[in-house]
């Protein structure tokens, strides 16, 4: 297999930051970025979406701590399950 190098141009912060999350995964930059090229290729486009929507975010972990949420038809008492949220 011959290799080629692929030179960009990217801000500092975002490469950093890249890095960061990259090393967390145990992936170097170069490995991520032939995961996006070889996944760009089996895809035959961008392996994500790319919108001007926002994307509808998932609430984190634990934000709704404390807050229940009951279904209209749902009558049972439920003081003691408020207990264990607290």
């Amino acid at each position: 297999m011959a290799l080629t190098n692929i030179n960009i141009r990217v801000d500092s912060k975002i490469k950093s930051q890249a890095q960061d999350v990259l090393a967390s995964l145990g992936l170097d930059m170069t490995t991520a970025i032939n995961i996006f090229l070889r996944q760009a290729i089996q895809q035959h486009g961008i392996p994500f979406a790319i919108t001007s929507e926002p994307e509808k975010k998932m609430p984190k972990p634990g934000c709704m701590k404390g807050k229940i949420w009951m279904a209209d038809d749902f009558d049972a008492p439920l003081d003691d399950f408020k207990e264990h949220m607290e």
